[in-house]
């Protein structure tokens, strides 16, 4: 019979010292969507595009020299808006506030 109250007293006992009703808080970092706002550059008129089907072989080697040059001016263009797009997002409040 003692040794029954004393082990019922060492159960009481040890639930007095457990943490109950704990909270631990984390910050927990989520990547968060934001809509690209950066128009998009129009595509220019191609040079080889506008010859007529007759057209020499001078005549198209010099378009397409010309188109090489206006692609390379219009990759500069979608490269700049991307760049603009996938830059990190400024004025992100830290810890929530």
């Amino acid at each position: 019979m003692k040794s029954a109250i004393a082990l019922i007293a060492t159960c009481v006992l040890s639930a007095c010292g457990t943490r109950g009703n704990h909270v631990e808080i984390q910050r927990v970092s989520v990547a968060v969507p934001v809509e690209c706002k950066e128009p998009i550059p129009a595509r220019p008129v191609m040079p080889t595009e506008a010859l007529h089907p007759g057209a020499d072989v001078d005549q198209f080697a010099q378009a397409a020299t010309a188109e090489i040059e206006r692609r390379e001016g219009y990759e500069v263009q979608l490269r700049a808006a991307l760049a603009v797009c996938t830059r990190p997002v400024q004025g992100v409040v830290e810890g929530g506030k």
